[in-house]
């Protein structure tokens, strides 16, 4: 067995700045865990101190059942793969992915075995000969892979190995790594920064913000039910539209006001959400996801209906994006506006929240519409919701609104 067991994990720098805190989680023999969040949230903190490549101020971490807090990242039986591939230039493929092997003395036989294995795994049969000038990035990237992979560790660390890669080359690098990591069956501890790498990606997903776990669980259950407003806003692109709305009771049931409009909540939905009742009178989030909005002149089904106005259109030939401004508040809180920066180069500031009048008082929604939509920047617009759908958040904790009562 090779489970990975983070136990109340610190890890504090010289300065008292903490990195990781009160991390606790268990990762499965053969599981594929993404660990995601924005830049400087210790996730690749975390990673090292797996690799023994950061000491651990507190906690332990136990590989295999062997807590391994004092050993040396040789003794820990792990395989790493870095953003920058690390190759030397002057080896072969053949010897890149054989280097380590070498170095343990191995029998030739042995090693020239695993190459091939891992060679045909990977695709790179037919370039064992060249040096890794002569490959692509995705090339590259693979050889990096197999050299972690021909030395059966227990686990595979991987520490943002696409970033260094275009779009295009990063999509089919993605599934390549689910493939053999599937195929292969070791553990494999996964880092980045990109949500959508994470949820293609991963078995399950850890999402991390500020040295802290917010929520880890399988992709899909992460978008449904994030547990927190960082959540919500962190996972799914484009970014949940997240506004403020008073709850109401009407005729026996629960409605919503955002600004001068209202939302019916579906029955089941207040069902599943007895809490729900206790914010009668009282604002909370409503968080509504892009997919849920659809332009009513070619919406297929009926449903509640909001008002606004279009601002700007992204047409993407299956889908149109449309950027619609609501009368209704925004909510502006850190959670918010930290889980809503994509990456380290777009942070998200709240006048980029408050819609174009940057009064406080209008929010801009983003919808993904069928590509039938004739919709035009600075029209009026009738949006139909999907009110099964809607997330609702406390606005002074954060936290999702289920159950528990109030």
């Amino acid at each position: 067995m090779a489970e990975v067991i983070f136990d109340k994990v610190e890890k504090v720098y010289g300065n008292d700045v903490r990195a990781v805190h009160d991390l606790s989680l268990e990762i499965g023999d053969g599981e594929f865990v993404v660990l995601v969040g924005p830049s400087g949230c210790g996730k690749t903190t975390a990673l090292r101190m797996v690799a023994g490549l950061e000491e651990i101020s507190d906690g332990t971490v136990s590989i295999g059942g062997r807590v391994v807090n004092e050993l040396t990242p040789k003794e820990r039986d792990i395989a790493m793969v870095f953003q920058n591939y690390a190759l030397y230039p002057h080896l072969s493929v053949s010897d890149n992915i054989g280097f380590g092997l070498r170095l343990r003395k191995m029998p030739k036989e042995e090693v020239a075995s695993r190459i091939e294995w891992a060679a045909k795994l990977l695709g790179l049969t037919p370039y064992l000969d060249r040096r890794p000038k002569e490959l692509s990035g995705g090339q590259r990237q693979r050889v990096a892979m197999g050299r972690a992979i021909v030395r059966h560790p227990q686990v595979f660390l991987m520490d943002e190995p696409l970033s260094n890669l275009d779009a295009k080359l990063r999509v089919q690098m993605r599934a390549e790594i689910a493939r053999i990591q599937h195929e292969v069956g070791v553990t494999t501890i996964y880092v980045t920064h990109d949500q959508v790498e994470a949820m293609t990606m991963g078995d399950r997903v850890a999402v991390m913000r500020k040295g802290e776990l917010q929520q880890m669980d399988e992709p899909q259950k992460l978008y449904d039910s994030p547990k927190n407003l960082f959540v919500a806003s962190f996972i799914g692109s484009p970014a949940m539209n997240i506004v403020e709305a008073t709850v109401e009771r009407r005729g026996g049931g629960i409605v919503v006001r955002l600004g001068d409009q209202e939302l019916p909540v579906p029955e089941d939905v207040a069902r599943r959400r007895p809490a729900l009742s206790g914010y009668s009178g009282r604002t909370l989030a409503l968080g509504i996801r892009p997919e849920n909005l659809e332009d009513a002149s070619v919406a297929r089904n009926g449903g509640a209906r909001l008002h606004g106005r279009v601002l700007l259109t992204e047409a993407l030939g299956s889908e149109i994006l449309a950027h619609v401004q609501i009368d209704a508040a925004p909510v502006v809180t850190d959670d918010v506006v930290e889980g809503a920066v994509v990456d380290e180069t777009e942070q998200v500031v709240a006048a980029d929240l408050l819609g174009e009048s940057g009064d406080g008082r209008r929010t801009t929604f983003v919808g993904r519409f069928d590509a039938a939509s004739r919709v035009k920047p600075d029209t009026d617009i009738e949006l139909v919701v999907d009110t099964a759908k809607l997330q609702f958040f406390d606005l002074d904790t954060g936290h999702a609104i289920h159950e528990s009562a109030v």
